[in-house]
C-alpha cells in the first residue's frame, strides 16, 4: 500500500514541477505531439457526428424526419447531387459548426429522456421543433442553404418567372431569407399557424 502511495506522489511531483524532472526541449516536443494526437482525436470525432449515418443512428431520426427527406427533390433528382443531414443542419465554417454542435448536446438529453423516442410524442413535438429550426435558419439568413445555393452561381434565364422576381428582389433587399419561401422543401411541415389562430388566418 506504501508503494503505491510513494508511487501516486512522485507523479504528482512531476506533473506539478515538470521542468524539474524533463528538459524544456523534451517537454515542447513533448507537447507538440500530445497536442496533434489531441487534435486529431478531437477533429475525428467530430467528423464522425457530422454524417448522416451517425445522424439517423437512433430511430427516432432515421423512422421520422429521414423517411420524410427520402420522398423529396433534396434525396433524388436529376443532377444525382444529394443533400444529407449535416448539409442542411450542421454549418461548414468551423466556428459556427462548433457553437452549432454545442447547441445540438441538447438533442441528445432528448434522447435520454425519450422526448420524441415514439412516433406520437414526435408528432406531438414536431411543431416546436420545426418552429426551433426554422427560426435558426432566418436568424443566421439561411446559411446553410447558402452553402449549396449561391445567387452568384444562379442562372436566371433558366428559371421561372416567378423565381427570378422572387430571387432577384431578395438579391438586392435582402428582405426574406431562403426558408421563407422553400419552407418544407426536406421535411414535411406541421401546421405552423399560432395557437388559436384559424389556418390561413
Amino acid at each position: 500500500m506504501h508503494s503505491l502511495i510513494d508511487l501516486l506522489k512522485r507523479y504528482w511531483r512531476t506533473i506539478r514541477r515538470p521542468s524539474a524532472y524533463y528538459s524544456l526541449g523534451f517537454l515542447t516536443v513533448g507537447g507538440f505531439i500530445a497536442g496533434i494526437i489531441f487534435w486529431g482525436g478531437f477533429n475525428t470525432i467530430l467528423e464522425a457526428t457530422n454524417t448522416e449515418v451517425f445522424c439517423t443512428s437512433c430511430h427516432e431520426m432515421y423512422d421520422n424526419v429521414y423517411q420524410d427527406l427520402r420522398q423529396t427533390i433534396h434525396f433524388n433528382n436529376r443532377s444525382g447531387v444529394r443533400a444529407k443531414c449535416p448539409d442542411c443542419h450542421v454549418p461548414h465554417n468551423w466556428t459556427f459548426k462548433i457553437a452549432r454542435k454545442m447547441q445540438a448536446s441538447k438533442e441528445v438529453w432528448g434522447k435520454i429522456f425519450g422526448s420524441i423516442s415514439t412516433r406520437e410524442k414526435f408528432l406531438a413535438k414536431r411543431k416546436e421543433l420545426a418552429t426551433r429550426e426554422l427560426a435558426r435558419l432566418r436568424a443566421n439568413d439561411s446559411r446553410e442553404c447558402r452553402n449549396c445555393h449561391d445567387f452568384g452561381y444562379m442562372d436566371f434565364t433558366r428559371q421561372s418567372k416567378r423565381a427570378v422576381n422572387a430571387h432577384s428582389t431578395s438579391l438586392e433587399r435582402g428582405e426574406k431569407t431562403c426558408v421563407d419561401c422553400h419552407m418544407g422543401i426536406a421535411h414535411r411541415l406541421p401546421d405552423l399557424t399560432p395557437e388559436g389562430q384559424p389556418a390561413g388566418g
